[in-house]
Parts: C-alpha cells; sequence; structure tokens
C-alpha cells in the first residue's frame, strides 16, 4: 500500500505484539522501515517473535514484557523504546480480552478482567506516551487504538468488551481534539471479523465456529485476511495520513452496516450448550 521505505526511522509501540493481529501489524510496519517494539505479559514469547521476524524481514525488534493495567510498566516500556531508538513515533494500543457468556453469569471479577485490559490498558498506555511527548515538547506523534464495530452498536454475549471498547472510540475522539495543538493524532481502526487462533478459540470454542459462521454476515461473503488490517495501520501511522485525526475506520466487509451487535446471533443458544461453552472457554483460558 505504501512505498519501500515510507516508515524509515520511525519507531513504533504496539501493545499485544507478539501474536495474532499485532504480530502481523509489526510486520507490515518493519517491512515498511519502522523500529518496532512489541509488548506482552509473556517475555519469551515476544522474545521469539522479535527474532523471527527479525530473520524474516530483517529490521529491529525490541521485546519488551508490560501487564498494560500497571502504569509504571507502560513508563518502563518508553524507557526501553527511547534507549534503544532514542524516540518513540507512535502507540497502537492492541492488547486486549475478550470472551463470550450471558451477562448473567458474569461475576465482577469477570467484567472487571476485561475492563482493565481493553480500557484501563489503554488509557494508561496513552496517559503515559502522551504526557512524555507533551513534556518533551514532541510533536508529528500518533496514538492508534484497536476497537471494534460493537463500540457504538453494542453487542449481546460481549457486554464487557462492549463497554471498554466504547470508552476507548470515546478517548480517541476526545483526545484528538484535546491533543491536536501537541501535534498528537488519534484515530481507531474497527476490525469486523479476523480470526486468529487463540482469540477466536475462546470467543467460539469447539464448534462454534462452524454453527456460527461469521462470514455469512458479512456482504462481501468472506472474513478479513491480516494483511489488509495491517495495510490500515500502516497508512495511519504515516505522515500520509497527517491530516486525518479523530477518525474511527471500519474495516468488516460490510457486516456492521448488514446487521448490528456481532455476536447478537448467540441468541439462539440453549441453557445447556452454554454450560458446555463456558467449560471448553476455561479449558482455554487454562491452556
Amino acid at each position: 500500500m505504501l512505498r519501500e521505505g515510507a516508515l524509515n526511522n520511525k519507531t513504533i509501540v504496539i501493545t499485544g505484539g507478539g501474536t495474532g493481529l499485532g504480530r502481523s501489524m509489526g510486520e507490515a510496519l518493519l517491512q515498511l522501515g519502522a523500529n518496532l517494539v512489541i509488548t506482552s505479559r509473556k517475555l519469551e514469547v515476544l522474545k521469539k517473535t522479535a527474532a523471527e521476524m527479525e530473520a524474516a524481514f530483517g529490521g529491529q525488534v525490541l521485546p519488551v514484557a508490560c501487564d498494560v493495567r500497571h502504569y509504571h510498566e507502560v513508563e518502563a516500556v518508553i524507557e526501553a523504546a527511547e534507549a534503544k531508538f532514542g524516540q518513540v513515533d507512535g502507540l497502537v494500543n492492541n492488547a486486549a480480552g475478550n470472551f463470550i457468556s450471558p451477562t448473567e453469569r458474569l461475576s465482577h471479577r469477570a467484567f472487571n478482567v476485561i475492563i482493565d485490559i481493553v480500557l484501563k490498558g489503554s488509557v494508561n498506555c496513552t496517559l503515559a506516551f502522551g504526557k512524555h511527548w507533551i513534556d518533551k515538547g514532541q510533536r508529528n506523534k500518533t496514538v492508534t487504538n484497536i476497537v471494534t464495530t460493537y463500540a457504538w452498536t453494542g453487542s449481546a454475549y460481549v457486554v464487557p468488551s462492549a463497554c471498554a471498547k466504547a470508552g476507548v472510540l470515546a478517548m480517541t475522539r476526545s483526545l484528538a481534539v484535546e491533543w491536536a495543538k501537541y501535534g498528537i493524532r488519534q484515530n481507531a481502526i474497527a476490525p469486523g471479523p479476523f480470526p486468529t487462533k487463540g482469540a477466536w478459540d475462546r470467543l467460539l470454542p469447539g464448534e462454534l465456529k462452524k454453527k456460527f459462521d461469521l462470514a455469512k454476515k458479512v456482504p462481501l461473503n468472506r472474513m478479513g485476511e491480516n494483511h489488509e488490517l495491517a495495510d490500515l495501520l500502516s497508512y495511519l501511522v504515516s505522515d500520509y495520513s497527517g491530516y486525518l485525526n479523530g477518525e474511527v475506520i471500519t474495516i468488516d466487509g460490510g457486516e456492521w452496516l448488514k446487521g448490528a451487535g456481532q455476536f447478537n446471533m448467540l441468541e439462539m443458544l440453549p441453557t445447556e450448550m452454554w454450560d458446555a461453552i463456558e467449560q471448553m472457554v476455561r479449558s482455554v483460558k487454562g491452556s
């Protein structure tokens, strides 16, 4: 999508960058010349990913363990990134968590787990990086938040995620106005179904992936491909999008226009199937 070297001399931090969509986005940025910092809670996974990415695409990838729920760990990422690359030019808030469940089955602790990772984690990272850039007088910076279409439509059976993502979207639009004067642009991407093994095994465990084929809800009649999301992110963190601020760009093949609430179709599941799903989700989470 962008010409070779379009991201030369830029350093981008991707939370949740060791696996799945975070890794795919990082690979695209690396190929365009960016320095990359990837974070998650599992340092060994990050180190393995970093080595594989450098071997495949060249460039430099810095793995840094970070639990985005803890502000001081986010600050440590900034220190490590600057020690390695001099400065940071962009933040991608990608770290997330989600699972399907009737809301009446959720404990307040289960609700808080998702809120803490998705909303509090994005707030922690945005505040830490934003304050640092403002204090240093550094301009031409970007924050890109990965949200979802049900951030504005809502969706049954993923209420914690819907609440958290809605908060992230509100933060995106609010800070786009407030921090533009500091040269910090804020935008968001709302992906539709982009299946990755870890996340989708938790969302639609067992036979549910076959029973509820999300591609059938998409007018283009297919799932998204990782490189399509990565191309969009590459544009948003580049200087080519310099006049884009406060926007949420949907990339879902028209899914949300066809029917709001990505998981609303689960209404048809009987209670006994929810019991089985809960056991399957717990087994995946423990693996």
